[in-house]
């Protein structure tokens, strides 16, 4: 049929010639446009503040919230930049991340801002941009986190701050430490220097022992506030002030993290010291303290956190070292000694193993008749790194460290090897006899007695060819093991001899008690003699009296650091035994002592040319 419009069927199939839509297109239309409806109906009544920007960036709609926010109307939003409302083109990284998602080439972006609201109040926000699906342009949402970034700052705090004092603890400043290390020492105005002040309580375990904890606590607090005091009232200090931290326990520091040079913090400490020092009243408890302070200051190039606190605590130490209630400033050079100290501990016990040792002799020859009667073992270290080491380098370690135990048997051992080797290379002449040093801890730590038998037996040689040197002050007043052990060697046959006398305890009531069979005058009495164009009688008096005294009780006496022919003159004259010093050798290789055993001495530096083998003749022994 002609001229007719289609219509629909009963299915709501399309008629030909009907003008109308499909049932179903109606009917998804309607639902599209009910569905947009509500969409708007949600955003503009959502809490959370929304806008819509285009790909420019420019608010195209934005709900009550978001105005609310802002303090405006939502139609005063329209137009304007977002990036400007929220404050996102403040710094570089936040401006390209925003335009990234603007143009498409990142699908999320999320920072956070901190807001001026228009009651005057500041708020923390959220800030999330994300595409609109189908569209080119961005949903912008701001969350106010301002509760939430209170509470992380209050649990902050807590983390970041010592209840007792409510000073800043070990971890905030290390952190503040860390990043002043890090910031530029070129910016304007900065001095390009760090400082520290690093200190602690003198006795305050006896304040937590004897009076409590909970007076400890407000000794601590008051402590701290007295810090402050100081670290504020700094003349030098610059906007921001001094951290004053506690780091644990009784120790406290005070960062300058721009100071103006060491004097600033010379200033500091003695502030610190000065104030500390006056009394505390708590609760009824007047409480006196003291501390102990290490002081570092030093430019930021080439320091890092860990070295400027390694520094420090250094510092302290040597600050309680000399005696407390005093500040130490580091001392490079100090250090360095230090170090090198630290770097013989850590290697002296293998340096035995790995044979870095050896042993040098020094001849003791009678002063009648200038025959060498025995020699002193002296040990030498040859370091892999610092060379040829004498004993006083590294012979007060080993003792504190215990491993004088390890080497003085072997030094033992290898010098009773040694006289007992000349013994039958020379069996007609007479014997020499070896002076070996030993430290008392060597009593305490070991079997003396045992070791010095078993070597003795392993080796072949005579007890009386044996002399075992201990210095005055371990000898006098020993008692119990010590004064058992020696008096053990002496009944075997070893002689034993006190070194450096005179210079100790001088508690002669010992001597008639003591196993002793030898007396070494130190050398602080022999070098009196030095000046004999104007000899000083006092000088020969004493030296005098003390080898007398020594005779009289069947001791024999030996002078140590003989080093000229005057010198000798006068102690023969006095009646000195042997005589042992430069002027006869220096220590030398045990190959040398072989020329003289068969001959004499010579009474002058000229007499033999033996190489030098220790710095200067102030070495015990040589």
């Amino acid at each position: 049929m002609s001229g007719t419009s289609e219509g629909t069927g009963p299915a709501g199939v399309a008629v030909p010639g009907s003008t109308r839509p499909p049932v179903t297109e109606r009917h998804d239309v309607g639902r599209s446009v009910a569905e947009l409806r509500d969409y708007r109906a949600a955003f503009s009544a959502a809490h959370l503040a929304m806008a819509v920007v285009d790909h420019e960036g420019v608010v195209v709609t934005a709900n009550d919230a978001f105005a609310t926010l802002l303090g405006t109307e939502p139609v005063a939003l329209l137009d304007q930049h977002a990036a400007d409302l929220v404050d996102l083109a403040s710094d570089g990284r936040t401006w390209h991340a925003y335009r990234e998602v603007l143009r498409g080439r990142r699908s999320r972006f999320r920072c956070t801002r901190r807001l001026k609201h228009p009651d005057g109040r500041t708020l923390w926000a959220e800030v999330t941009v994300a595409p609109v699906p189908d569209s080119r342009n961005v949903m912008l949402s701001i969350a106010d986190i301002s509760d939430r970034r209170e509470l992380h700052a209050r649990l902050r705090h807590l983390q970041m701050h010592d209840p007792v004092t409510r000073l800043p603890n070990r971890t905030l400043f290390f952190e503040r430490l860390s990043a002043a290390l890090e910031s530029s020492a070129y910016d304007h105005g900065s001095t390009g220097r760090i400082g520290l002040c690093y200190l602690d309580l003198d006795g305050f375990k006896a304040v937590n022992d004897t009076l409590g904890h909970r007076v400890g606590d407000r000794l601590l607090a008051a402590v701290a506030t007295r810090l402050t005091e100081c670290a504020d009232s700094d003349g030098h200090t610059r906007s921001g002030g001094h951290l004053v931290a506690r780091l644990g326990g009784d120790e406290f520091a005070i960062l300058v993290e721009d100071s103006t040079g060491t004097e600033q913090l010379a200033d500091l400490a003695r502030s610190v010291l000065a104030a500390l020092q006056q009394p505390f009243d708590l609760a009824g408890q007047r409480l006196s303290v003291s501390a102990s302070i290490g002081v570092v200051e030093r430019a930021f190039a080439g320091t890092s956190a860990t070295g400027l606190m390694q520094a420090a605590d250094t510092t302290l130490y040597w600050a309680k070292a000399d005696g407390k209630a005093r500040w130490t400033l580091f001392d490079p050079e100090r250090n360095a000694h230090r170090m090198t100290r630290q770097a013989l501990s850590s290697t002296l016990r293998p340096a035995v193993d790995r044979g870095e040792f050896a042993l040098e002799y020094q001849p003791l020859v009678g002063m009648a008749d200038g025959v060498t009667r025995g020699v002193e073992a002296l040990v030498r270290w040859n370091h892999p790194q610092f060379g040829t080491l004498a004993p006083n380098r590294f012979i007060a370690i080993a003792e504190e460290d215990g491993s004088i135990v390890q080497l003085g048997r072997w030094v033992l051992r290898t010098a009773c090897r040694q006289a007992r080797q000349w013994q039958k290379d020379h069996p007609d002449a007479p014997p020499l006899f070896v002076s070996v040093n030993v430290a008392v801890r060597q009593v305490w730590d070991s079997d003396l007695v045992a070791d010095v038998a078993g070597i003795l037996a392993e080796t072949g040689l005579a007890p009386h060819l044996l002399q075992l040197e201990l210095t005055e002050s371990a000898v006098m007043g020993s008692a119990g093991r010590p004064l058992q052990a020696l008096q053990e060697l002496s009944d075997m046959g070893v002689r034993i001899a006190i070194d450096d006398f005179g210079t100790g305890y001088s508690n002669l009531a010992y001597l008639s008690r003591l196993p002793v069979s030898v007396l070494k005058l130190d050398g602080s009495f022999v070098r009196g003699f030095q000046d004999e164009a104007h000899p000083n009688p006092a000088d020969e008096t004493i030296v005098e009296a003390m080898v007398e005294l020594a005779h009289r009780l069947g001791l024999t006496v030996t002078a140590e650091c003989v080093e000229t022919a005057g010198q000798a003159s006068r102690l023969r004259r006095i009646g000195c035994d042997t005589g042992q010093g430069w002027l006869y050798s220096r220590a030398v290789a045990p190959e040398r002592i072989a020329e003289l055993i068969e001959r004499p001495c010579p009474q002058s530096p000229d007499g033999l040319e033996l190489p030098v083998a220790a710095g200067n003749s102030s070495l015990a022994g040589d």
